[in-house]
């Protein structure tokens, strides 16, 4: 496992990581997300042991980052922040030079640099300098480093940031056919990675934990969870939809967009009111363009858990 123990960092009087304690098991993808300065990426950097913590442990299967550095990041496979590497390097050279740097030689070498370029289809700017690349095969470039010694640990930072939509759906391909016997740590402010790829996510602010729970129940969190939206066409009477819907059993109040000519009943506690929605409109002959249920917004979850408000009642 990995786990951390009343880690904390100052920079002089800013506090960027406040004793914060979790551990992470074999099969988890742990999103690690909180807003822009939360302390996300501190973290992930004194794990990788480029940040020394000010106070606390953190220990990479079995070894310390402070005291057994070394063997903690032979464990480790780290993707930095904006995936730093060496511009005037092309892709080829580069991750031969870090296969050589994990220990590899001859065959295995080749073996190695060879599976992780197939992975991260890199094939074709294998002979470019790195510099005149996209930030997406930059990113793509950072990942395959950071996976060609096939380390039981990976933390991700940002992984894919500046992908395009078909490159990030490979990369989270690739993450969860990873996760079965890895540990994955994917740091991101962005929501939909988390609902994606993770099976836990923590959530961080201000240095601290504010939450530790699965995406699920992160988002059953929402005042949203089985709430049910409904869009009328122009010729609906959204007042008077409004108005009925208010009356059904179950339903706690309802929010209306006339811009949108659209509606959002709230349920009262854990009740399911889509039913008896469906059954009135039908009765009614509502003219409906869309009715849904609503599972949850993570990102309302997000802003809640992290409102300045909350984030102090944490402390």
């Amino acid at each position: 496992m990995i786990k951390a123990e009343g880690l904390t960092k100052h920079y002089g009087p800013l506090t960027a990581v406040d004793q914060i304690s979790f551990k992470v098991e074999p099969g988890e993808v742990l999103g690690f997300l909180g807003p822009n300065g939360a302390g996300k990426t501190t973290t992930m950097r004194m794990f990788a042991g480029f940040v020394p913590p000010t106070a606390g442990s953190a220990e990479i299967c079995g070894h310390s980052i402070i005291s057994d550095a070394l063997a903690a990041k032979a464990k480790l496979g780290y993707l930095p922040e904006g995936a730093p590497s060496y511009g005037e390097m092309r892709p080829r050279e580069f991750l031969d030079f870090v296969a050589a740097i994990r220990g590899y030689h001859g065959d295995e070498l080749r073996t190695r640099v060879g599976e992780a370029v197939e992975r991260l289809n890199l094939g074709t700017v294998l002979n470019q300098p790195i510099e005149t690349l996209s930030k997406g095969f930059k990113r793509r470039v950072g990942l395959a480093q950071a996976i060609l010694h096939d380390p039981p640990v990976l933390i991700l930072d940002e992984p894919t940031d500046g992908l395009d939509p078909n490159q990030k759906h490979e990369v989270r391909q690739l993450i969860a056919d990873m996760s079965a016997n890895k540990i994955i740590v994917i740091s991101t402010h962005i929501l939909e990675e988390v609902d994606a790829v993770c099976n836990r996510a923590i959530i961080i602010a201000h240095g601290r934990i504010l939450a530790d729970e699965t995406p699920e129940n992160l988002i059953h969190r929402s005042r949203y969870h089985n709430a049910v939206t409904l869009r009328l066409s122009r010729d609906g009477d959204l007042d008077a939809v409004a108005a009925d819907i208010r009356a059904v059993a179950g339903v706690d109040h309802v929010e209306t967009r006339s811009d949108a000519r659209s509606l959002t009943a709230f349920p009262d506690g854990d009740a399911m009111i889509l039913p008896s929605i469906g059954d009135l409109a039908g009765e009614k002959s509502w003219p409906l363009e869309q009715l849904q249920l609503e599972s949850g917004r993570l990102d309302e979850v997000f802003r809640t858990i992290t409102a300045p408000d909350s984030a102090a009642e944490a402390a």
